[in-house]
């Protein structure tokens, strides 16, 4: 006889307003803690020093968290010119110093070089593997770190204001992988001065913003007086962009146990429903999701059955 799991089966998204200072696992472990959830993950960390829009999944809902990590995000930065730092940011020690400030104008005229598919190579300080290690980890150890670089999409790059002569700030629409701190480096670089990241807050992260966060603090509270239903998102609530599909009690049966249905069948339900082939798709019974699938050979085939 298997063992007990510790905790409640709850399924569904919990998104917290990050506070600074906290590591995305301490706000997970937070919340799992608060709701006596059996399982909790994130979708997408934020480095201790950022705020903001951090997805928590709970239960079922962790089988999901790839759709909200490939999604869209979007950041508020404060970028301190003047001084280069070993993290990127404000945490880390200062290596390398410069005069230069650049003006509104000059930051201004640049911001379109970082727009579209760019190369950014990581900062040394991130959680990226090397050689199976975490390259953090190897920075921290005094190794020598040669980060590879990547493509990553940025769709905007615009400037808010000049808070002061030597602290910008700028919001970023960008897609996955992209480093805000990478940004802010070669932003400076170009403009011929060093800086980092001074502050970062994040504002959206797939279909979630701030009206959907709640404060660990007001987490804390509500537990004690409001329904688990009304913290926790349904798990569809972060999978708005992906065709559902309505099957048959029978049908569902067998795709909770990975067993694949006719497509046309289905299909045939909802002639209105454009699904390309090998399109993910959600099949769901009533109301209830079955499973993330998609469409193959004529079959829809389940990619991960959700136990609910």
């Amino acid at each position: 006889m298997g063992r007990r799991k510790k905790g409640q089966p709850i399924s569904g998204w919990v998104i917290i307003d990050k506070p600074k200072g906290m590591s995305s696992s301490q706000v997970v472990g937070k919340v799992k803690w608060l709701l006596d959830a059996q399982k909790a993950g994130h979708g997408g960390t934020l480095d201790p020093l950022a705020t903001g829009i951090l997805p928590i999944a709970l239960g079922e809902a962790t089988k999901t968290v790839s759709f909200v990590m490939d999604g869209a995000k979007i950041y508020r930065c404060w970028v301190r010119f003047g001084a280069s730092t070993t993290t990127d940011d404000a945490e880390g020690e200062i290596v390398e110093r410069s005069d230069v400030r650049p003006t509104a104008a000059d930051i201004q005229a640049v911001l379109a070089e970082f727009e579209g598919d760019i190369t950014q190579i990581p900062p040394v300080y991130s959680a990226i593997k090397i050689d199976g290690k975490r390259a953090y980890k190897r920075a921290r150890a005094d190794e020598d770190v040669e980060m590879p670089s990547r493509v990553v999409r940025i769709d905007s790059v615009k400037l808010i204001e000049m808070l002061e002569p030597d602290l910008a700030v700028i919001d970023v629409h960008c897609g996955k992988g992209t480093y805000i701190r990478a940004l802010a480096r070669d932003l400076a670089v170009r403009l011929g001065t060093q800086g980092h990241v001074f502050d970062l807050r994040r504002l959206q992260a797939g279909p979630f913003n701030e009206s959907h966060a709640i404060s660990l603090d007001s987490l804390e509270t509500l537990r004690h007086s409001a329904p688990v239903n009304e913290v926790v998102l349904p798990i569809m609530t972060a999978l708005d962009d992906i065709p559902e599909l309505a099957l048959t009690e029978v049908e569902a049966g067998k795709m909770r146990q990975g067993m694949p249905v006719p497509a046309v069948t289905v299909l045939k339900r909802t002639p209105d429903l454009q699904v390309a082939f090998g399109q993910t798709v959600m099949a769901m019974d009533g109301n209830t999701p079955v499973a993330l699938a998609r469409i193959d050979g004529g079959e829809i085939r389940s990619v991960r059955v959700l136990n609910l």
